[in-house]
């Protein structure tokens, strides 16, 4: 894909991920391969810069497909979310001790990523109190109830996937792929996001917007992947 508008944040997927280095901790927009950002994905596991890291994200993709590619090339250290099942490779890696994996339920890891980037260093929640979770964490009784505090969550890096992206930065999603990605731009001390298009300052409406500029910046064009019947595609290059 190509685009001849003047956006001064654009970059190649290549110059984008060398901003990521060894050791960071990523926070990764998607929920199972919706709203995943393939084509930075893709390029991390073909560089060997950027190993070790720490990856945030609701799961790790499918076996061969999105975050999945990611821990094939073992550049992931240790994952970080909730849904890890669905692809057997994770399974089988926690399994042989190749990757450390920290669950946290689904609610809870997206308010720890909504406090991290509110500003805010935790909070209480009585979910999954009583369950192995819970173990090792600091506990409080709140109105005679039991509740588990839950540090924020912030990352060196953010990787997002937008529908559009207008030429100052500002974000637009596209139905259900809109999920993580919005509170995970505001909670990295540097934000990379994956559209699909670029088009013009004022092509949206101000309430379209849900990630304004200022959090955004890195911008990257998804060349690799086409949109057919709702699913992307990896495109022949």
């Amino acid at each position: 894909m190509t685009n001849t508008l003047n956006c001064e944040k654009l970059k190649s997927a290549e110059d984008a991920v060398k901003w990521i280095q060894n050791g960071d901790q990523v926070l990764v927009g998607g929920f199972g391969l919706c709203g995943s950002p393939f084509t930075l994905i893709d390029t991390i596991a073909e560089t060997d810069h950027a190993r070790d890291l720490t990856i945030i994200s609701n799961n790790l993709g499918e076996a061969g497909k999105g975050l999945g590619k990611l821990l094939i090339s073992e550049h992931i250290k240790k994952a970080i979310g909730s849904y890890f099942t669905s692809n057997r490779d994770a399974v089988k890696a926690w399994k042989s001790g190749e990757l450390e994996i920290e669950l946290i339920p689904q609610g809870t890891l997206a308010e720890a990523i909504r406090a991290g980037g509110a500003g805010i260093a935790g909070f209480y929640t009585k979910t999954a109190v009583g369950t192995k979770l819970a173990e090792g964490k600091e506990e409080r009784v709140f109105d005679g109830e039991r509740y588990l505090f839950v540090r924020g969550i912030k990352a060196n890096v953010a990787l997002i996937k937008a529908w559009k992206a207008d030429t100052m930065g500002n974000l637009i999603y596209s139905q259900t792929a809109r999920n993580f990605n919005p509170m995970m731009a505001t909670a990295a001390d540097l934000v990379i996001a994956e559209v699909d298009e670029i088009v013009e300052v004022g092509t949206f409406a101000a309430e379209q917007i849900a990630t304004p500029h200022s959090y955004v910046d890195i911008i990257v064009l998804n060349d690799r992947y086409t949109k057919i019947g709702g699913e992307y595609v990896e495109s022949s290059r």
